[in-house]
């Protein structure tokens, strides 16, 4: 732990009920994403991943969610050494798309570059009035490229480009008119909220919607019609596990359904 880190680590998972919350805890170093940090994420994420729980949440401590890769890692540093480590952010922006539970990033303060494109990669995002999001490096000397990769798959080309090239920080209103989150919401109803769109999204069958989330993210970025053979292969074959067939013969028979264990 580097005398930046707090004494209880600079992650933290807790557990509450059906849900686990991952919350960065580096708030002297703005939750910066140095090596070390990025691979506890993972790490939590991958764990959490293999759990019980039903959703997840990532959240953070301090007064910024998360102020994108820690230049003290970057400064200096060999061409190798920068694109390994832009390789594990990569690895835990997908991590966090192929955990089978839900993630909400719950967001307060400003999220800018790779901190930016971890609320964009997450499955949900909920985020404070007061929050700001940015791909700052437009107006640098270090364009934004890995963050752009997943700000333009929520929010188009023409606002990513904004967002890309000018560098500027936009509020949680335009983030949520635009698609990198989906509420924005008074500071105060943040925990409630972020809870609250959780709750709704872990409805129904834990394995169904770990196929679900697996095969929504596979066919995203498919031409329209390899999307469509790929998803009804999915979806015919997913209509034979005992969850499908429960959910089914619980609404021809009007009661509510048991899943599985």
């Amino acid at each position: 732990m580097s005398e930046d880190d707090p004494e209880d680590g600079p992650v933290l998972v807790q557990r509450d009920g059906a849900f686990t919350t991952i919350t960065m805890n580096r708030p002297r170093r703005r939750n910066a994403l140095s090596r070390a940090f990025l691979l506890a994420l993972t790490s939590a994420f991958e764990e959490a991943g293999g759990t019980d729980a039903r959703g997840v949440i990532l959240a953070a401590n301090g007064p910024v969610f998360s102020a994108g890769h820690d230049f003290a890692d970057m400064a200096g540093a060999s061409h190798a050494d920068v694109r390994d480590l832009l390789r594990i952010c990569t690895d835990l922006m997908r991590t966090i798309q192929s955990i089978p539970q839900p993630v909400v990033a719950r967001v307060h303060g400003l999220a800018t570059a790779a901190g930016c494109q971890l609320v964009a990669s997450c499955d949900l995002a909920v985020a404070a009035e007061s929050a700001g999001f940015a791909a700052p490096g437009g107006k640098g000397g270090w364009f934004c490229h890995t963050p752009l990769v997943a700000i333009s798959h929520n929010v188009g080309r023409k606002r990513a480009a904004e967002m890309a090239l000018t560098g500027e920080v936009f509020d949680a209103a335009t983030a949520a008119d635009w698609g990198l989150i989906n509420y924005a919401v008074p500071d105060d109803e943040l925990d409630k909220a972020t809870h609250e769109l959780l709750q709704r999204a872990t409805q129904g069958s834990p394995r169904s919607k770990a196929l679900g989330k697996q095969a929504m993210y596979a066919q995203f970025d498919r031409p329209e019609q390899d999307a469509y053979a790929y998803a009804i292969e999915v979806m015919a074959a997913s209509a034979l596990i005992p969850e499908a067939q429960e959910g089914m013969t619980a609404f021809l028979e009007k009661r509510h359904p048991n899943w599985p264990a």
